[in-house]
């Protein structure tokens, strides 16, 4: 049976990962659910956005699920992101986006590529202050993280098209990416079956918007990675229904990549498509391959055939949703 720590977090997460238990109970795979808190309002309450409890939780168990978390936009004393420290005390250095075409009118045709961005330093890495007037962040880009994150992007690719594009900024960012730049051609050099190219990051992301569905396997740092995976993300649905996993060497926490949206928690109606493919992520993280894909295979189908939530132009809410995906799912 696997151990799976629940963290709903704030506002919808705590509709849509209840949504993905749900799912994932009706899969049959063998589960022990253990909740556990973080994000702002567990901050407010005990003054730790994400307590040592929650991370030893984690720790002990085969995978997490991560809801959605409410920050202040200005700084506030001892609160930082949980997400951002889950991924940096336990070493989740890769945050992997799946993007593919999904059957609602928003999608674009013909997209089936993934996006794998270094989770652990760049811009995210925590080195920032303030000299009088002027604000100063520290970018930081090791040999280490470059080299781990390229060698899992070019191993991602050669399970699908033996495509990767590796994205950089080193015509201006000429220490930091110009490192990143020369370690990942060093690492893809070993792939030779691989169809290697290298893209300027304002480049890759005029070509996301123009022909989407060149691209397989893309690889970047962490802030680069951010803004693209959340643009492309665009291109086949937005962020409802767009899925993520962060994942080290051993332990994946897999979450929606959309934010908490107060203004709709507790009013039944937020879509819990991410949070349903994020579990799929993590079943496939854990070698439940065949249900992982028949979860997919259930939650295309739902909506394709409806009934759909508002922000996909329906009506329904996220538990009628949910129950038809379970339904579909149940039927095989």
């Amino acid at each position: 049976m696997y151990r799976i720590t629940v963290i709903e977090g704030d506002g919808i997460g705590h509709e849509v990962i209840s949504a993905a238990v749900e799912v994932l109970r009706a899969t049959g795979v063998a589960m022990e659910f253990v909740p556990a808190e973080a994000g702002w309002d567990t901050f407010q309450r005990t003054g730790s956005a994400l307590p040592a409890a929650t991370l030893e939780s984690v720790r002990a168990s085969d995978a997490a699920l991560f809801g959605a978390v409410s920050s202040p936009l200005e700084r506030v004393e001892g609160y930082s992101s949980p997400i951002v420290a889950m991924r940096r005390e336990l070493d989740l250095f890769a945050n992997l986006r799946p993007v593919l075409s999904m059957p609602v009118p928003s999608s674009r045709p013909g997209i089936d590529m993934l996006i794998v961005r270094e989770n652990s330093e760049g811009l995210y890495s925590g080195r920032e202050r303030r000299e009088g007037d002027t604000a100063i962040a520290e970018r930081v880009i090791t040999r280490r993280a470059s080299e781990r994150i390229v060698r899992l992007a070019c191993e991602r690719a050669m399970r699908r098209r033996h495509k990767l594009t590796i994205v950089h900024k080193a015509n201006v960012l000429r220490e930091s990416d110009g490192l990143f730049r020369e370690v990942a051609l060093a690492v893809a050099a070993e792939y030779p079956a691989l169809d290697v190219e290298e893209m300027l990051v304002d480049t890759t992301a005029m070509r996301l918007v123009q022909a989407p569905e060149r691209f397989d396997v893309l690889v970047t740092t962490n802030l680069f990675g951010d803004i693209l995976s959340d643009e492309a993300a665009a291109l086949v649905g937005g962020l409802g229904i767009a899925p993520s996993a962060n994942v080290g060497e051993r332990l994946g926490v897999f979450e929606p990549v959309h934010g908490s949206a107060p203004k709709y928690a507790g009013k039944g109606v937020a879509n819990p498509t991410a949070a349903i493919l994020a579990a799929s992520l993590m079943l496939d993280h854990l070698g439940e391959h065949a249900a992982a894909e028949r979860m997919r295979l259930a939650t295309m189908a739902a909506l394709e055939h409806g009934p759909r939530t508002a922000d996909l132009g329906g009506d329904a809410s996220t538990l009628r949703f949910t129950q038809e995906v379970v339904s579909r799912l149940q039927a095989g």
